[in-house]
Formats: C-alpha cells, sequence, structure tokens
C-alpha cells in the first residue's frame, strides 16, 4: 500500500511507497524537500481551500503598492536642458542613483523609451559607480520591489543594455 499526501508547496497529489514514510523526499513537480507522513496516518492529507477573495485583496494590495511606488518615482524632477552641464557637474548621490536606474528600468519596462533616453543620460556621467550599482542589482535575488513584476529574462537584458549604454 502507498501512501498517498499532497505537496505542501505545489498542491499535487503524491503516492510514496511505504518505505518513505516518516522520511523527508523531494515532490517530483515542484522538487521542493517535504516531509513524507508516516503510515500509522491512514487518511490523505486535505490542502486547506484557496480564499479567493483574499487572493483578489492580495493582488489589489500588490497593484496599489506598484502604482504609488510609480508615482513616487516620477515625482522627481528631470533637470531642462540648459541646467543639464550643472547637474552632471555635481556628485549624485547613490540614493538618487539607484533611484534614476529603477526608474530607467522601469520606464524601458514600460516601453517609454524618450524619458528612458532622458534619465540614462542623467545616469551616464556617474559611470563606474552606476555600474557597481547596476552590478549588484543584476545578481541580487530579490528585485528592488518597483521591479519586482517585470519577468526576470527581461529585467535581466534591460540591465545588460543599461550597463553597456554607460561603459
Amino acid at each position: 500500500m502507498a501512501i498517498t499526501f499532497h505537496c505542501d508547496y505545489c498542491g499535487k497529489r503524491i503516492e510514496a511507497p511505504d518505505s518513505a514514510g516518516g522520511k523527508w523526499g523531494k515532490c517530483p513537480a515542484c522538487h521542493n524537500k517535504l516531509y513524507v507522513p508516516g503510515l500509522d496516518s491512514d487518511e490523505e492529507l486535505k490542502l486547506a481551500p484557496i480564499d479567493e477573495k483574499e487572493k483578489a485583496r492580495q493582488k489589489q494590495l500588490l497593484e496599489e503598492t506598484h502604482k504609488l511606488t510609480q508615482e513616487i518615482l516620477s515625482e522627481s524632477e528631470i533637470p531642462d536642458e540648459a541646467d543639464e552641464s550643472a547637474a552632471s557637474a555635481s556628485i549624485t548621490s547613490n540614493k538618487e542613483l539607484i533611484k534614476n536606474i529603477i526608474i530607467y528600468l522601469r520606464q524601458m519596462a514600460n516601453g517609454e523609451l524618450d524619458e528612458a533616453e532622458r534619465t540614462v543620460t542623467a545616469i551616464a556621467p556617474c559611470g563606474s559607480r552606476a555600474v557597481k550599482i547596476i552590478d549588484k542589482i543584476a545578481v541580487s535575488d530579490i528585485p528592488e520591489p518597483e521591479l519586482a513584476d517585470i519577468p526576470p529574462q527581461v529585467l535581466s537584458g534591460l540591465i545588460r543594455t543599461l550597463r553597456t549604454r554607460i561603459r
């Protein structure tokens, strides 16, 4: 008789041999480590039903957070053409540089190419400092919250493009 249970992570129904009872194994679907219940447990483990209202609420909160973040990021003023030489001469703080890099990546992901072009002109004078920050963003396991909804492959391509433009 096989032991039947559900994966705690993906919910897939799993049948394990009797000898696996009481041990740790990996889910064949999602490869997460999980505990195989012992033989003394005759009934199948039941998963709690998904609360659709809670799922919708979480999605709405995530969208609101993203919208507010975008509004905050867009509040920074881009200097006029006449002020650009003075702005590039002044030293940009790391915090502002990070913000500009995130704004650029967001603008590119949203297809706002003209705005992204103006933003990259503010980043480019910082050269090696900007490249170091870009590299930190690229190797980070958890993306910046403002960039979390961009698919990892797309974000990686945008980062490579920005890095190439700055060098």
